[in-house]
């Protein structure tokens, strides 16, 4: 088959992306895997720890509205470049706030080091630019599955990297933040190098010339797109920003559960690791089935599977490491699908010059969304137990099921 002028370079983008990814996400865990317990440390607080967190998360929230204008004005590998650098100078401060022993920088560098989550997150939508709208669901998988290599192995790279910050004379807690500045640095390399031509510039002069569009001046803020939003756009901008939010929620209190049956680290460990397996493995498989089936569907078999998943997992014993590492599996499938089906729903249903105000909007509120997951999620544990965690986000995913059968039923895609 000859392939279209387009369809190479479609190709060629998801390469760079995949690439870009697997670089990223380890940069990402490898910090994260560390960042609570080295905030608990240097405060003598487990508060201030659980704030390790919740500083990435809100630094994704952050950048991601600056990141979309940036796209939006100059295309997606500047903007990408953007956030990866602004982690990169994160991670650096994040490690220097290590040899100072100051939580007190610590807690904004993470806040820096999130940008780099954000433009991870945001590289799904690239993939989705220049994609044929019959393959569009596959393109963000390829780019989503492609994180799967960098999350599984970026926290085993911890240990090492500690080990060489200690050879050459610095705090063994450095080490971890200085090798994700360097796998930042590279991935913003990588984009700003091969990510030609880019791939919504492209996309944007093969619906509307240059001439015609006056530039970047014919693109709005995120605040008039969400007014004018689509229904299937405001759809699929709600299903990813609840499924994250119930995974976020569910997940970061397993571990605390598990603790309090005497759960060893390595039990936990196999547990979250089989859950960030699942976030990502499946990704192909339903970005292959929103395509044939379309995007409302898996967005409520997403919502299914989180259901599904908050029963399991909310009904297990904390000693039970069979049953909650089922339960998180599920959550992670039900991520998985609300994120590439959402995602490629909310592409196709705005304008090509309104893609990246509405992505970046959908990328806010799914990070917000996650900030207050998990701070709700400890509290309704702490307030009454972990299984009433599970009703909850059970409870809370019924609506976007329902809603997404409906509009199956009325053939909305």
């Amino acid at each position: 088959m000859i392939m279209t002028g387009v369809e190479v370079v479609q190709r060629r983008v998801l390469r760079v992306l995949a690439a870009t990814q697997v670089l990223g996400a380890a940069g990402v865990t490898i910090g994260l895997a560390v960042s609570t317990l080295l905030a608990a440390g240097l405060s003598d607080s487990d508060a201030v720890g659980g704030l390790a967190q919740t500083a990435a998360v809100v630094g994704a929230a952050v950048f991601a509205v600056p990141a979309a204008r940036v796209a939006a004005r100059h295309g997606r590998r500047p903007a990408l470049v953007f956030g990866y650098v602004a982690g990169a100078v994160g991670a650096v401060l994040a490690a220097c706030a290590v040899v100072l022993r100051s939580w007190h920088v610590l807690l904004p560098a993470l806040v820096l080091f999130g940008a780099a989550t954000s433009a991870n997150l945001a590289a799904r939508y690239a993939g989705a630019d220049l994609a044929d709208p019959r393959k569009r669901a596959r393109s963000v998988a390829v780019v989503v599955w492609a994180a799967t290599l960098g999350a599984v192995v970026g926290p085993n790279l911890a240990d090492p990297a500690g080990r060489f910050a200690v050879a050459v004379g610095l705090p063994v807690g450095s080490g971890p933040y200085l090798l994700s500045a360097v796998l930042f640095g590279l991935a913003a390399l990588v984009v700003a190098r091969l990510l030609r031509p880019d791939p919504l510039v492209l996309a944007r002069e093969a619906v509307v010339p240059a001439h015609c569009a006056g530039g970047a001046g014919g693109t709005r803020g995120s605040g008039a797109v969400w007014r004018s939003l689509p229904a299937g756009a405001k759809l699929a901008l709600g299903g990813i920003t609840l499924c994250h939010t119930a995974m976020v929620g569910l997940m970061s209190m397993t571990p605390v559960h598990m603790d309090h049956a005497g759960s060893s680290l390595r039990v936990v460990g196999m547990v979250i690791s089989l859950h960030v397996a699942a976030m990502y493995i499946a990704s192909p498989l339903f970005g292959w089935m929103a395509d044939r089936l379309g995007r409302v569907s898996v967005l409520a078999i997403g919502a299914a599977l989180v259901v599904a998943a908050s029963g399991i997992a909310g009904m297990a014993p904390a000693h039970d490491a069979p049953q909650l590492g089922a339960g998180l599996a599920l959550l992670g499938f039900g991520w998985s699908a609300g994120l590439v089906a959402g995602s490629a729903l909310l592409t196709e249903s705005v304008a090509v010059t309104d893609r990246p105000a509405a992505q970046g909007l959908s990328d806010l509120c799914m990070n917000i969304g996650g900030a207050i997951g998990g701070v709700a999620a400890g509290v309704v544990v702490t307030a009454w137990s972990y299984a009433a965690l599970g009703l909850v986000v059970g409870f809370t995913a019924l609506p976007l099921l329902a809603v997404c059968l409906f509009a199956s039923m009325q053939r909305v895609r």
